[in-house]
């Protein structure tokens, strides 16, 4: 059976986008490779094994197309509000929070930030199937 480690997304500004996630998603930096032209960040917490990849390459001038094939990531928190509130009183824009129903059952309540790259970020009120 597979096992789903980590996932990677690539950033200009890797001092920038660290302090981001450790303040958005209270995320702590686990390993770091350094190669010649490029790094390897690597993100995580007590909450899960899996792990956030930054990839970040020295040189990169231009912003990263995201193209129209990335969705978003998505994290589950205990209480959807406290966490809107931490990350609005931190300076982050946060979308509305939303309650999302299907066939007239809630299915859940969320809101998004963005990181500085552009990447989309799903907070989800740890409910049901967002455990």
């Amino acid at each position: 059976m597979t096992k789903i480690i980590h996932s990677m997304i690539r950033v200009s500004d890797l001092e920038r986008s660290v302090k981001f996630y450790q303040d958005a998603l209270e995320l702590d930096v686990k390993d770091q490779y350094v190669f010649d032209g490029f790094s390897l960040t690597y993100l995580a917490n007590k909450e899960t094994e899996f792990e956030l990849e930054l990839t970040h390459n020295q040189g990169q001038t231009a912003p990263y197309e995201l193209g129209n094939g990335y969705g978003h990531l998505a994290v589950s928190v205990e209480d959807i509000e406290a966490a809107h509130k931490r990350l609005t009183s931190l300076g982050i824009e946060a979308s509305d929070i939303k309650a999302f129903d299907h066939q007239q059952k809630h299915l859940a309540t969320l809101f998004f930030i963005t990181d500085p790259d552009g990447y989309k970020i799903e907070f989800l009120q740890r409910q049901g199937r967002y455990l």
